[in-house]
């Protein structure tokens, strides 16, 4: 499993440990990755997916799964996260014919 949320893209960064010493040696930096399971209002069901915690805000602000991958780029989307933005794409033109 990488480490690497499934909605925006980010992954770990790099950086360097700081002494009091000013010595300096490579770190990495890791997303904050949660395990959610997101209601889909298209699709009447829970996408269960790892996102950072700054992601599940921007899904909040949008107003919902839905509505966050219709604006999304599809290459910054995972696989399975595009795999449910389709889905959702054809359950939304099924209800509006």
């Amino acid at each position: 499993m990488s480490r690497r949320c499934e909605l925006t893209g980010i992954g770990p960064m790099s950086g360097n440990n700081n002494s009091h010493a000013n010595n300096k040696t490579r770190r990495r930096f890791l997303p904050n990755l949660n395990d959610v399971t997101l209601q889909s209002e298209a699709l009447d069901r829970g996408i269960k997916l790892r996102i950072t915690a700054a992601a599940l805000r921007s899904v909040d602000h949008r107003g919902g799964l839905d509505a966050f991958l219709a604006k999304a780029k599809d290459d910054e989307l995972s696989t399975s996260a595009l795999k449910v933005k389709k889905e959702i794409a054809k359950a939304k033109a099924a209800a509006a014919a």
